[in-house]
């Protein structure tokens, strides 16, 4: 009898853990039931159930949802004082492997999906531990099978298919700790923690594990932080990881903003492969005086790599045929005399023949490409249907003229089509620039000639700037010259520039009257 009412009790007491839907529904199907069925359980027959609370979980039904930004990269909420003690147990398995000390730490998080994170790099019920890194940079991590094994098919076939190997300790010297660690929080937690200096590691063990939906999300924070300084190895990494998305993404940056990228620390951490395919691009978008000075900044890193003396010969030799992939004779003869002619690179007979290949009717036959690169063409986006010009109209005064803009995919502002003088030909100095959110993206002082037409003239800036779709960009001037000019009339709020439509509206920096209907900046020029 004594072992009937402590079996009583704990039915008991498991009845009171329930939540109230339950204690409901048990309270219910109690009145079909006869008294009997108390006896029953007091016998400890074993045709006492409990209810089946885990047929209703399984027909719960829940919208999909489709994911934002903030889904993807979730920002951590600050912890309310009654969940102090879950955070702070969560927070300790986060960074060290120590046990949960409280009884009953299952009744602190409601959903399967918070208790499997307790787990995360936790030793509790661990059947497996993982020595991640290389030799000297190792972590022992530990895991739990099944976990693992629903989170990817290659730790299913690991630990459960035909050819499991049943052992307490894996070896995975080609993953960092870190990235590791990165891939087991999305398996355990759901959650994805990525950082700039990790994510290509982290994209790389998701790749070796078949995580697609991580290595997704890798990719798109690649994408979303690509810049000229990173595209070039990002180029590479991509090659490798067989990602078209991201190869075709680092294209465009890479043609757009060529000078950039080839000056750019990552530009010289490139593979030979990756830097000859560089080197063969038709729309490289920079002059070759800088595709040749960068070629020669990744032979001195790749001769230290090598272990090979920083001499003119070792150079020569690391660059072997790519070097012929520099379209030497295109560059201008003073970028020529003054840089590769002198840079002792070239052999006496080459450097002879393309002195000949400038000057001589009969020119000699080159190893080196001597058709000039096409680059990218420029795009202009023309805002005003007609231009106009009044006596006591346009002065510039040295006030600003400004407009905003967005656009609706990724572009590269290359310049702006300014106006010239009403009443002559004149000469003007432009200054321009380009800000977003008031931080400034770009900017350029340059001269430029107006003969007199109502023609646009191009100014440009240094380097083109990357803008993003669908954030509204400001473009402003400050012309000084001749203050009678032509003006645009008949603004357009949208216009439709080959694939790209552009979007105008006012802007408080425009203090000298433009406006989206009249006034000055006619013309966005870009790559798209």
């Amino acid at each position: 009898m004594v072992d009937d009412k402590e079996k009583n009790m704990k039915c008991l007491t498991f009845f009171l853990m329930l939540p109230e839907t339950v204690k409901n529904r048990s309270k219910k199907s109690s009145k079909k039931t006869n008294s009997s069925s108390s006896s029953g359980n007091s016998s400890g027959g074993s045709n006492s159930k409990l209810p089946p609370v885990c047929y209703e979980i399984i027909t719960l039904k829940t919208k999909k949802k489709k994911k934002m930004a903030a889904d993807i990269f979730p920002r951590k909420k600050p912890a309310s004082s009654s969940s102090t003690t879950v955070q702070q147990y969560h927070q300790q398995n986060l960074s060290n492997n120590n046990l949960i000390p409280a009884p009953n730490w299952q009744g602190l998080y409601p959903t399967i999906r918070e208790r499997n994170a307790v787990m995360f790099n936790n030793d509790l019920m661990a059947d497996v531990h993982f020595v991640v890194g290389p030799p000297g940079g190792t972590q022992r991590l530990p895991g739990h099978k099944y976990v693992l094994a629903v989170g990817s098919s290659v730790f299913h076939a690991m630990f459960y298919g035909e050819l499991a190997e049943d052992k307490d300790e894996i070896r995975i010297p080609d993953v960092e700790p870190a990235a590791f660690l990165a891939m087991l929080k999305y398996i355990y937690c759901d959650e994805i923690d990525l950082a700039a200096d990790t994510v290509l590691a982290t994209l790389y063990a998701a790749k070796k594990y078949i995580v697609p939906h991580l290595a997704r999300a890798c990719v798109n924070f690649l994408e979303t932080s690509l810049s000229a300084k990173n595209a070039c190895v990002l180029l590479s990494q991509s090659c490798l990881f067989e990602e078209p998305d991201l190869t075709q993404r680092c294209w465009e940056v890479i043609d757009a903003q060529a000078e950039l990228a080839l000056k750019s620390e990552g530009f010289c951490d490139i593979d030979f492969q990756t830097l000859e395919s560089i080197l063969r691009r038709e729309t490289l978008n920079a002059k070759e005086i800088v595709v040749f000075e960068a070629a020669l900044n990744w032979a001195e890193v790749e001769c230290q790599r090598q272990d090979l003396a920083l001499s003119i010969e070792n150079k020569r030799k690391v660059l072997g045929k790519a070097l012929y992939l520099i379209r030497i004779p295109t560059m201008a003869l003073d970028d020529f005399a003054n840089g590769a002619a002198q840079s002792g690179v070239l052999t006496l007979n080459e450097t002879n023949d393309i002195f000949l290949w400038y000057t001589a009717a009969k020119k000699p036959e080159l190893q080196f490409v001597s058709k000039a690169r096409k680059g990218l063409v420029p795009q202009r986006c023309h805002r005003f249907q007609s231009c106009a010009y009044r006596s006591n109209q346009w002065r510039y005064r040295g006030r600003c003229d400004s407009i905003q803009f967005a656009v609706d995919k990724r572009v590269f502002i290359a310049g702006f089509g300014l106006y010239g003088s009403s009443c002559g030909s004149a000469e003007y100095s432009a200054k321009i620039e380009l800000k977003r959110q008031g931080v400034v993206l770009g900017q350029n002082l340059s001269k430029y000639f107006s003969d007199g037409s109502s023609n646009t003239f191009p100014v440009w800036f240094e380097y083109p700037v990357q803008i993003e779709p669908d954030t509204f960009y400001t473009a402003s001037v400050i012309l000084d010259g001749n203050e009678l000019s032509y003006f645009g009339q008949e603004g357009m709020t949208e216009v439709q520039c080959g694939k790209v439509t552009v979007q105008f509206q006012c802007s408080s920096d425009s203090t000298n009257g433009t406006g989206v209907q009249g006034g000055q900046i006619p013309e966005l020029i870009f790559y798209a």
